[in-house]
């Protein structure tokens, strides 16, 4: 990092900044839960857009799926490319049941539809997810890139992370995280496309990134395929065809339609037509992202055959790859690639921290503190909870991820242990009213037993297919079940005869466009 590298980096943080502070201003009133944990409701669909990728393209994606992409090629690209199906999907039938109902946070549906019981239990599954996993995920993999690149340890890299995104997200709550995720999202595309493109012109010699993409194909053509044959080293990663046709699904919808910390910023939207917009716009900027983060990594294993990069350290960490490629930047240019994976860093601390808030303060806090009308205190505690989450991810990230061969396969592994269970519950809770909270807990249970009695006794299988296993045992549990008990108290079915679900012309338009690129990029790569 040279003194101008540095000061574009000091430059970016310093703007950052004061945006945030800017937008977080209180305008002469009262910061209300409301303004603090849905940014009053008031979010347009380009700022919801943004701030979903922003918030999604970390630390886990910038460097484990450029990682991966070192080791396994393409087919990695599938946890994006189907992510912009997902987005979609959420944005119609999922929305306007969330929008319509006023919902603040997913433990606060559950209570609605399961009782208090279940929305305690999937309050603290959540906080200790995003917690233990999540931003442990991204402070370890953010730090181990900033090592690569400055020498710097990776502890003291975490730790000025972790500093950053408090002081520039925990004042102002989700309105500063969303609006300043405008400029993290350009600066992230543009650093992402820089690197894209440096990779791919070393791998040409010089002669252009075309060139360079030409390289690839020719040497390393098993790279380009999204769907492994078994006989792929990493089938149990990506099994071939169940990737396309199973439990990668299951991870999708949990994902995006009912993890608090991405959702959180429809919950804000200023209307339904705005949050669909944006998970619209969201979709579109998801189909770039496996240029940016997935094919350098491709470009790196030839570069690391040609000697240009250090294959010794790329084949004993893959996760060390996006820091290896951000040495081919010249000066200047290092600096805003640098500023870029900050970018997506710390949006995504910011993200995390803002969700564990929301959900501890409005879920379980305020369930026992018996002070409904002080909203300052709320937002106050919400602030608190959102440092103290922080501190205890600094402690967690190195014995949780420090040995792990790849954290971002590890990550989707321990989240597939719920996730059936989760899908599972919105499904039923949605679409089939006689779902109840003993059915609730009989899903939730199941599916960590039923995922851990696969893991112990069929150890070979891919995770992805068990995943796709235990939710379709998980369904026909919830309707056995449902079917045997009580039916649920009255006013807990959703009414779906008051909700909308019909999209705009300009929805449906985005939608089939998302479609029919989809299957263009698959038919070419299958």
């Amino acid at each position: 990092m040279t003194t101008v590298d540095v000061m574009i980096v000091v430059l970016y943080a310093a703007g950052l900044f004061g945006l945030a502070q800017w937008v977080s201003r209180d305008l002469g009133h009262t910061k209300t839960t409301e303004d603090y944990f849905l940014a009053g409701r008031t979010l347009p669909w380009w700022a919801i857009g943004a701030s979903l990728i922003a918030a999604n393209i970390s630390a886990e994606q910038v460097i484990g799926q450029s990682g991966q992409g070192y080791v396994v090629g393409l087919a990695i690209a599938a946890y994006e490319w189907q992510a912009a199906i997902v987005l979609l999907v959420v944005a119609k039938y999922f929305l306007p049941i969330f929008l319509k109902r006023e919902i603040y946070t997913m433990p606060q549906f559950l209570q609605t539809r399961y009782g208090t019981g279940v929305k305690s239990l999937m309050s603290f599954y959540w906080i200790v997810l995003y917690t233990a996993v999540n931003l442990t995920a991204v402070l370890w993999l953010g730090g181990l890139a900033i090592e690569s690149l400055t020498g710097i340890s990776v502890m003291s890299a975490m730790i000025g992370l972790a500093a950053f995104a408090v002081l520039y997200s925990v004042y102002g709550g989700l309105k500063a995280v969303a609006l300043t995720d405008i400029i993290q999202v350009v600066i992230l595309i543009l650093g992402g496309f820089a690197i894209t493109w440096l990779a791919l012109d070393a791998v040409g010699a010089g002669q252009g990134a075309l060139s360079g993409l030409a390289r690839l194909g020719k040497e390393v053509p098993g790279h380009f395929i999204m769907i492994l044959d078994e006989s792929h080293s990493n089938y149990g990663d990506l099994p071939g065809i169940w990737t396309l046709l199973g439990g990668l699904w299951v991870l999708h919808f949990s994902y995006w339609g009912f993890n608090q910390y991405i959702i959180q910023r429809a919950l804000g939207a200023e209307s339904l037509a705005e949050a669909q917009k944006g998970l619209a716009f969201a979709a579109f900027l998801k189909l770039l992202i496996p240029v940016i983060v997935v094919l350098p990594g491709i470009a790196a294993l030839v570069l690391a055959q040609d000697g240009a990069l250090a294959a010794e350290v790329l084949n004993d960490k893959s996760d060390r790859t996006y820091g290896e490629l951000m040495k081919l930047a010249p000066s200047g240019l290092r600096g805003l690639v640098f500023a870029a994976l900050i970018a997506a860093i710390v949006s995504s601390l910011a993200s995390m921290m803002n969700s564990i808030a929301t959900i501890f303060t409005m879920d379980i806090y305020r369930q026992y503190a018996g002070r409904e009308d002080d909203e300052s205190h709320y937002v106050m505690v919400g602030r608190v909870v959102a440092f103290a989450a922080m501190l205890i991810a600094l402690v967690l990230a190195r014995p949780f991820l420090g040995g792990m061969e790849s954290a971002f396969q590890t990550i989707q592994e321990y989240t597939g242990f719920i996730a059936p269970g989760v899908v599972t519950i919105f499904l039923l809770g949605f679409f089939y009213q006689r779902a109840n909270e003993v059915s609730a807990y009989a899903v939730l249970i199941g599916s960590v037993i039923a995922s851990l009695a696969l893991k112990v006794m069929m150890p070979d299988m891919p995770f992805v297919l068990r995943i796709w296993l235990v939710f379709l045992a998980n369904i026909v549990l919830g309707l056995l079940v449902a079917k045997l008990t009580r039916n649920p108290e009255a006013g807990q079915p959703v009414l779906l005869s008051d909700i909308e679900f019909a999209t705009t012309q300009g929805f449906n338009v985005a939608a089939i466009a998302v479609g029919l690129i989809l299957a263009l990029i698959y038919s070419a790569f299958w």
